[in-house]
Formats: C-alpha cells, structure tokens, sequence
C-alpha cells in the first residue's frame, strides 16, 4: 500500500508540474509583441526596407496616401517628392533646408558672384531653367525660398 501512495502523489505532482510548465509557456507566448499591417495594396514593383530586426516590403506607384499607427511606430504611404542639390565643379556648395511645412531654402554662401540657380525635374536631362526668384543676402549665405514640388526636383549652381 505505501507503493501506491507515492505512485499516486508522484503522478499529481508530475501533473501539477505539467500544467505550471504549461501556464508558463502560454504566459511566455503571449508576451511576444504581434506587429501587422492590416490596410495594404498591390500596385506595381516594390521592394523590401530593413532595420535592426524590422522589416517591411512594399509597393512603387501607391496612389492611397494614408497613416498608419500603433504604439510607437507609423508608417507613411504616398508619393515622396525628392528635392536635391547637383554639386557642379568650382561651383559653391549648394545646400537645401526644409523651413516648415511648404516651404524649402536652397542655399549658398556669400560672396559668390557670377553664378545663377538653375532647377530641372530629371537630373540626367538638358532642361535646365533658370530660377525666377532672385537670391537674397542672409548671414553668410545667398537664398531663395522654393516650394516643395509635386514631383522631383533638382538645383545646381551655373557660371
């Protein structure tokens, strides 16, 4: 008879064990952090972004601009419009600055005399323009406030 006493509590506390060793798992579980993406779209092309451990793959030519957030992260989808400075040779360092909302300032220092602003929408092309608005003298540097475009936008420097 002792035998079968400590089969008996032997299988309880196996048993007991087995049900704590099961709570734990499922505690452990549901800790993991669950991230998903619930509102997406097929366009065309696409590609993949990754940091750290993060990952995300996406579409070119999302026509739905939108936010999405939850917790401490957001993402963005829409067109992005590049606006970017064209470092010619013996030219002055061009230098854009996003002011606010709207508003952006290409840049170079002062005195540089002889040189004009040009803006083109396809760096690799031959269309380059010359900016309407004159530069202006602030600090050390000359100005001229743009606004974004709706598309790409480059700036160099002519002499």
């Amino acid at each position: 008879m002792p035998s079968t006493l400590n089969m008996k509590t032997m299988k309880q506390i196996l048993t007991a064990l087995a049900l704590l060793v099961l709570a734990f798992t499922a505690l452990v579980a549901r800790a993991q952090p669950n991230y998903t993406i619930d509102w997406f779209t097929i366009d065309g092309g696409g590609g993949t972004s990754t940091g750290g451990v993060y990952s995300v793959s996406g579409t070119i030519g999302q026509p739905d601009a939108g936010t999405m957030s939850g917790g401490n992260y957001t993402l963005e989808g829409g067109f992005w419009s590049v606006i970017a400075a064209v470092q010619m040779p013996g030219s002055p360092l061009l230098t854009i600055t996003v002011t606010g909302p709207g508003t952006v300032v290409v840049s170079w220092p002062y005195p540089s005399t002889g040189f004009s602003l040009q803006q083109n929408s396809a760096v690799e092309t031959a269309n380059w323009t010359t900016v309407g608005a004159s530069p202006e003298h602030v600090g050390d540097n000359w100005q001229v406030p743009v606004s974004p475009p709706a598309g790409n936008k480059f700036y160099r420097l002519k002499k």
